[in-house]
C-alpha cells in the first residue's frame, strides 16, 4: 500500500522543478533583447549601423583606390500616411570619406504626425562598417498636415569593409511613433483645459 507522504514529497519536488524551469524561461526571455543587441552590435547582423563623430570621421584615411556603391530605399509603415523618398541614384563612395544623402518626407494626412525612422543596412556584415555622423533617424520627426521636409544623413563607409561587398543598401522605414488615439486624446484634453480656462 502506497502512503500519502511519498506522493506529497514527489509532488513538491515536481512543483519546485516546474517553478525553477518557469523562472529560468522568464530570465532567458528577459535577457534575450540585450543579448540580441550585443550580438547585432558585434557582428552587424540585423542591419544596425554605427554612430561616429564628425571629428573622428574626418581624421580617418580615405581609400581612394576603391569604390563602394550605396543604394537607398525609403518606405513607410502601411498605417502611416506619409510619402517618403530617398535618392534615386546610387552613390559611389570611397571608404573612409564622408558623404551626405538627402531624403524627403511629406505628411499627407490631415493631422500632425510624429514618426520615427528605423534604419537597416544590407548585406549582412556591411552594417558593422557603415557609420552615421548625422541622421534624421536619431530623433522622432513631427510633420504638420501637408508639411514636407528634407531629411539628410551624413555617413562614412569604413575602410575595413570586406572587398567582397561592392554594393550595400541603406534602407529606412518610418513608423508612427505616437498613435493617432494618443495624440487625439491629448488634443481633447488640451481643448477641454482651454475651454475650462476661458
Amino acid at each position: 500500500m502506497v502512503t500519502a507522504a511519498p506522493i506529497a514529497r514527489a509532488n513538491r519536488r515536481l512543483t519546485l522543478r516546474l517553478l525553477a524551469v518557469t523562472a529560468a524561461m522568464f530570465g532567458f526571455g528577459y535577457a534575450l533583447v540585450p543579448l540580441y543587441d550585443i550580438v547585432c552590435d558585434l557582428t552587424g547582423i540585423g542591419g544596425r549601423t554605427g554612430i561616429i563623430s564628425e571629428a573622428t570621421a574626418t581624421t580617418r584615411a580615405v581609400d581612394a583606390s576603391r569604390v563602394v556603391k550605396v543604394q537607398f530605399v525609403a518606405t513607410v509603415n502601411s498605417g502611416l500616411r506619409w510619402e517618403f523618398e530617398g535618392p534615386e541614384t546610387p552613390l559611389e563612395v570611397h571608404p573612409g570619406k564622408v558623404y551626405e544623402a538627402s531624403f524627403s518626407a511629406s505628411n499627407r494626412s490631415k493631422r500632425p504626425v510624429v514618426a520615427q525612422a528605423v534604419p537597416s543596412v544590407t548585406p549582412v556584415g556591411a552594417a558593422a562598417h557603415f557609420n552615421k555622423i548625422e541622421c534624421f533617424c536619431f530623433t522622432r520627426q513631427r510633420l504638420e498636415p501637408g508639411e514636407t521636409r528634407a531629411m539628410p544623413v551624413r555617413f562614412v563607409v569604413g575602410k575595413e569593409i570586406p572587398r567582397r561587398i561592392g554594393t550595400l543598401t541603406l534602407a529606412y522605414t518610418f513608423f508612427e511613433a505616437e498613435p493617432a488615439s494618443a495624440s487625439a486624446a491629448r488634443r481633447a484634453a488640451a481643448s477641454d483645459g482651454i475651454g475650462a480656462n476661458g
